[in-house]
């Protein structure tokens, strides 16, 4: 599909879950739009990930609106290329209104309340926006990352795609979140030896007492609860996922294990000089850390099991197979220990440069209250935490999609009325809308 007009009365920006979600919601109400996608549909799932991936909550979560999986195996986890045909076949469902290939590069708001949006396939404009672009945009590497000698390869974990495609060696491993713990996994089943500088993420079991964590969370409501339930909203959405994986059917990620098994553990990696890299004194604090939450979770699901009289299985606690003795090192001498590759897994930061319509915070960050911002017609979709812990996956952002779509639906409607009462709105310029 190409871009066939120079105006509408909603443009979505993204063609990934969030926007086919939108899309969808959209399509249910009759209200014409367009959807924008930069690159192909599932772009960052085919290229943004490593061969091995897959996802880390069971597939029945994975409920776009109109879309539940129907599979042979809810309890499973879909790989990469499952993924995107996940995504290719809700497409083929509805049929939307996809442009791929297209990339907004600005947008602005004019006096009359119209947006004009710029991009490589010329300008448009609407009544409405929705940015379902996420906010994971660009790789974040420290700048330690520019001490590294040269002649390791270094990458993101954004760029990284299975033991094969680097140089033969050791590997160090930055960060432990879930894309950390989980290419530290992928490498050390492949036989490389692995370091990894361990930070402060949380981790959850995969199952207990007969079931998926996830599905005692589900039950408990936990997926649900709102973000404005807690006392500092802001501190939840700056929240690290627990790490876990749904690979060979799903188990734990117990880094202690990897340390037994020979991997190797730092603290939080501070510094790099002189081809040394120097490491945090936090290593046991953190792996601590990591179990304690994971306990937490499983006082908050014995509670659940006792108030309900659930019967479920009795299962014994979790107890550290390995510790960081007290002469642990703190240093590491990259050539000496035969590194010849770092990966950074610091995650992304968003990037909205593009939009010129002031409703970000000092951070850069959209303020909204479920994904509606202060500028009428312009709404977030596909956030982390934008309403609830589902809302940035596959689980809940259906759920904002449909709260957004009545909101513009809403907005539709009162202009509609004010149109026949006023008439039209005045043009935005004399300037062509498309190149």
């Amino acid at each position: 599909m190409t871009v066939t007009d120079t105006h509408y009365p909603v443009v979505v920006v993204g063609g990934g879950q969030a926007g086919l979600s939108a899309s969808y919601c959209l399509r249910e109400r009759g209200i014409r739009h367009v959807v924008l996608e930069a690159n192909r549909l599932g772009h960052d799932w085919r290229t943004r990930r490593w061969e091995s991936f897959c996802l880390v909550t069971p597939n029945w979560q994975c409920a776009l609106p109109g879309f539940p999986y129907k599979g042979p195996d809810p309890d499973g986890f879909m790989v990469r290329d499952e993924i995107v045909s996940y995504l290719e076949r809700y497409a083929e469902l509805f049929d939307p209104p996809l442009v791929e290939g297209v990339k907004a590069t600005r947008l602005r708001r004019t006096d009359a309340g119209t947006f004009v949006l710029d991009t490589t396939a010329g300008r448009l404009s609407a009544e409405q926006v929705v940015v379902a672009t996420g906010a994971y945009h660009v790789p974040s590497t420290p700048r330690i990352a520019e001490r590294i000698p040269a002649g390791i390869t270094q990458l993101h974990s954004a760029d990284y795609h299975s033991s094969e495609a680097l140089p033969p060696g050791e590997v160090l491993v930055v960060g432990s979140g879930q894309s950390g713990a989980q290419i530290a996994e992928d490498l050390h089943l492949a036989g490389r030896r692995v370091h990894l500088a361990v930070g402060n993420a949380p981790r959850v079991a995969r199952f207990y007492r007969g079931r998926d964590c996830v599905a005692w969370l589900e039950d408990m409501g936990h997926y649900a609860k709102s973000i404005d339930e807690f006392a500092d909203p802001a501190q939840v959405r700056g929240r690290v996922n627990h790490y876990v994986t749904g690979r060979d059917g799903g188990r734990d990620i117990d880094l202690r294990a990897f340390a037994a098994d020979g991997m190797r553990l730092h603290g939080r990696l501070d510094d790099i000089r002189g081809g040394t890299a120097s490491f945090a004194g936090d290593l046991a604090s953190n792996l601590d850390h990591a179990d304690q939450v994971m306990e937490s979770i499983k006082d908050a699901i014995d509670a659940h099991i006792a108030a309900r009289g659930i019967d479920a299985p009795e299962e014994p606690r979790y107890v550290p197979v390995w510790e960081p003795g007290p002469e642990h090192p703190r240093e590491l001498d990259l050539a000496a220990a035969g590194i010849t590759s770092v990966i950074f897994a610091t995650g992304f930061r968003p990037d909205y440069t593009w939009i010129e319509v002031p409703v970000f915070d000092g951070r850069g960050y959209p303020t909204h209250w479920r994904g509606v911002t202060s500028a009428p017609g312009l709404y977030f979709l596909g956030l982390p935490w934008q309403y609830t812990w589902g809302s940035g996956r596959m689980e809940g952002v259906g759920r904002d999609a449909r709260y957004l779509a009545e909101r513009i639906d809403a907005a539709r409607r009162i202009t509609d009325v004010c149109g026949t009462l006023t008439g039209p709105p005045p043009s935005l310029s004399a300037e062509p809308l498309m190149s």
